[in-house]
């Protein structure tokens, strides 16, 4: 079990139960990082005494100094005080849970100081997995998956050789709020019934991202690099009821699955004891009050961000950047008001075609700088698009 760790994104939804789960094992919070809850991270750092916390601006910083002068911390901003806050030398492992991309450098920042990593930020490998992994492997750095779907692999997956044994991968998804749902019926959608996810309490992104299915899209990405698979040896299922989290199918065509009550906490507490389990606060699973489970196959045709997400990861290279950051822009833009719930993946498809057609974006992600210049492009392109 890890003595030490420091959480980026504390005060989200991953951060808060990270926190309650530190406090369950007496496990020791080194650093703390949010972007804007100052209110909520002084009552975190009154209750947690870390020894560092970052905010993303100067303002922000400016009113928690004025809050905890009473207190001995170190407060830092923006990307670099994310950054030393990733790598705070004390700490043995960082969970981020920032949201988008802005979670790439301080991974990547935490590898480089050879700091293991629970890994909530899903678009950390989406726009920079191969870079990312072959990092870690050569730091010798352990990245343990915090999304429920790949932490079920993870744990399906433990004592197989998965090069030799394993046929595929199988991705749960609950659905979303949209499931059985036709283009049609989806045209007048509000942001309201889009945040009304049927299964997990998360934040409003990864909620969207979830009813459009581009969640599960990145999902399909990011464990193409987490477990060195295929795309076209990972599987899609909907389960509604979210009780199996996620499955390994071996080549003997034994299926092997995890379960538990739909909780995020059981797989950042995995994170942070493994390989041991222990006692967990969560409720225990009552399958004969269940009473079922059920699976249907995903309709990619309703929900076009899942098949864009399968193209960007099969063309390769920098396109699966483009895909997200066009996303995060659509989203921030129906949030906003400003497109409708199917212009998400219209939106992310125009600029998808436009990076096709474009002779002069970097294709391949030689380095981070690449990865942020086709992320500021292809946001540049969503904005002028939605105009």
């Amino acid at each position: 079990m890890k003595k030490c760790i420091s959480i980026l994104g504390s005060t989200g939804s991953i951060g808060t139960q990270a926190l309650e789960i530190a406090e369950e094992l007496g496990i020791k919070v080194c650093a703390l990082a949010c972007k804007s809850n100052v209110s909520l991270l002084e009552e975190q750092i009154r209750r947690f005494k870390p020894e560092v916390v970052a905010v993303e601006s100067e303002n922000k910083a400016k009113l928690l100094r004025d809050n905890i002068k009473d207190l001995q911390v170190k407060i830092l901003t923006g990307k670099e005080g994310l950054c030393k806050a990733a790598s705070f030398g004390r700490s043995e492992m960082v969970i981020n849970a920032v949201v988008g991309v802005a979670g790439l450098l301080p991974t990547v920042c935490a590898i480089e100081n050879k700091i293991d990593v629970a890994l909530a930020n899903k678009e950390t490998l989406v726009v920079g997995g191969e870079l990312v992994m072959d990092l870690a492997k050569k730091n010798n750095v352990c990245i343990f998956p915090v999304d429920s779907e790949h932490s079920a692999i993870f744990q399906c997956l433990q004592g197989a050789n998965l090069k030799k044994e394993v046929r595929k991968l199988i991705l749960t998804a609950s659905g979303g709020p949209f499931f059985g749902k036709t283009k049609f019926e989806l045209e007048s959608v509000t942001k309201k019934q889009a945040l009304r996810h049927p299964s997990w309490d998360m934040g409003p992104k990864i909620t969207i991202d979830s009813a459009t299915m581009m969640n599960k899209g990145f999902e399909i990405i990011e464990a193409k690099w987490l477990f060195d698979v295929s795309p076209e040896d990972i599987e899609v299922l909907i389960h509604r009821e979210s009780i199996i989290h996620s499955m390994v199918e071996y080549k003997d065509h034994s299926v092997i699955a995890q379960l538990g009550t739909p909780s995020m906490k059981l797989p950042i507490q995995y994170a942070l004891t493994f390989p041991e389990r222990v006692k967990s606060s969560v409720q225990p699973l009552d399958l004969a009050r269940l009473g079922k489970l059920t699976f249907f196959k995903p309709d990619y045709e309703t929900f076009d961000c899942l098949k864009i997400c399968l193209e960007a990861i099969r063309l390769g290279g920098l396109y699966p950047a483009v895909v997200n950051a066009a996303n995060e822009v659509a989203v921030d833009l129906f949030f906003n008001d400003k497109i409708a719930f199917l212009d998400i993946s219209k939106l992310i498809r125009k600029v998808m075609n436009t990076y096709i057609g474009s002779k002069n974006a970097p294709r391949e992600a030689s380095s981070i700088d690449d990865i942020l210049e086709v992320d500021k492009l292809a946001r540049d392109w969503a904005s002028e698009f939605a105009k």
